[in-house]
């Protein structure tokens, strides 16, 4: 058996690390510096607590799966420890930071790029994780992840292939949802939300504006897309397109902060909170 460590079991982590559980994949998680909740999320996913990142130097594959802002200090603290197995940034970063994921490793260990596109893995057909990079990397890891909830596509291509192309469709689905919420705002401003309401639903059915209820679950993930709509503006600049949109997006996620991970977050809360400074 191949065996994983995993940093670290957020939402969409936790559940990567239990599609390997369940296949009998041994998975490891450091303790060292998590709360009660991410505790939790271990324990459900039947991961295993070592307590610090020295203790996952003999796995053979190590999984980075946390917040952009924090991807490269963890491929930092994991290169530190001199691993040399498999390891895989499946983080929603710019290309450019991917490559500078694989520069840390200084080639010691292999590195992939991976691209989560979808929610967390929970039932069959839902998630995909595209792999790009070196063969010797993104080969083992299609296989670990096979016949999973998690369906593994790999890319030709080198490391920041994959980033590029989880970043090019989260600019377009989560834009859609500050889209959403800045038509609602105005409405609302006008007394015209009702209405507005209707005719999304008639005419946008299957959008966050034809099913608002939508901007309500997308608010408790906001703190995590502020960082990713900052890499899809980097990665925007570097092709020679502007990056503005995404910066006034992750601004308009900034005024969500305060909502994270919260499920009982109305939609009008959420709305009066645009008009209002961040934080």
């Amino acid at each position: 058996m191949t065996s994983v460590g995993l940093l670290h079991p957020g939402a969409m982590g936790a559940a990567v690390g239990a599609v390997l559980t369940r296949a009998g994949t041994p998975v490891s998680w450091v303790s060292a510096g998590r709360g009660p909740a991410t505790r939790r999320r271990a324990e459900e996913a039947g991961l295993t607590e070592v307590p610090d990142v020295a203790a996952l130097a003999g796995c053979d594959v190590v999984l980075s799966v946390c917040p952009p802002a924090h991807a490269l200090d963890v491929a930092r603290s994991v290169a530190a420890t001199g691993f040399a197995g498999v390891y895989l940034d499946a983080n929603a970063i710019s290309p450019r930071h991917a490559e500078e994921v694989e520069a840390l490793f200084g080639g010691t260990a292999t590195v992939a790029d991976g691209g989560l596109v979808g929610p967390p893995p929970r039932s069959a057909g839902t998630t995909r994780l595209y792999l790009s990079g070196p063969e010797a990397a993104v080969t083992p890891l299609a296989r670990l992840f096979e016949g999973t909830y998690l369906k593994p596509v790999v890319l030709d291509g080198p490391v920041g292939r994959a980033s590029a192309l989880k970043l090019s469709f989260a600019a377009y689905n989560k834009l859609t949802f500050a889209l959403a919420a800045q038509s609602y705002a105005l409405a609302e401003h006008h007394g015209v939300g009702d209405e507005l309401r209707e005719l999304a639903a008639d005419v946008l059915p299957a959008t966050p504006l034809g099913a608002p209820a939508g901007i309500a679950s997308a608010a408790g993930r906001a703190w995590r897309w502020e960082g990713e709509m900052a890499e899809i503006a980097e990665a925007c600049a570097a092709a020679g397109l502007s990056p503005a949109l995404l910066d006034a997006v992750r601004e308009l996620f900034g005024h969500w902060r305060e909502h994270r991970d919260d499920d009982g977050v109305t939609l009008p809360r959420l709305l009066q909170a645009l008009v209002t400074p961040p934080g």
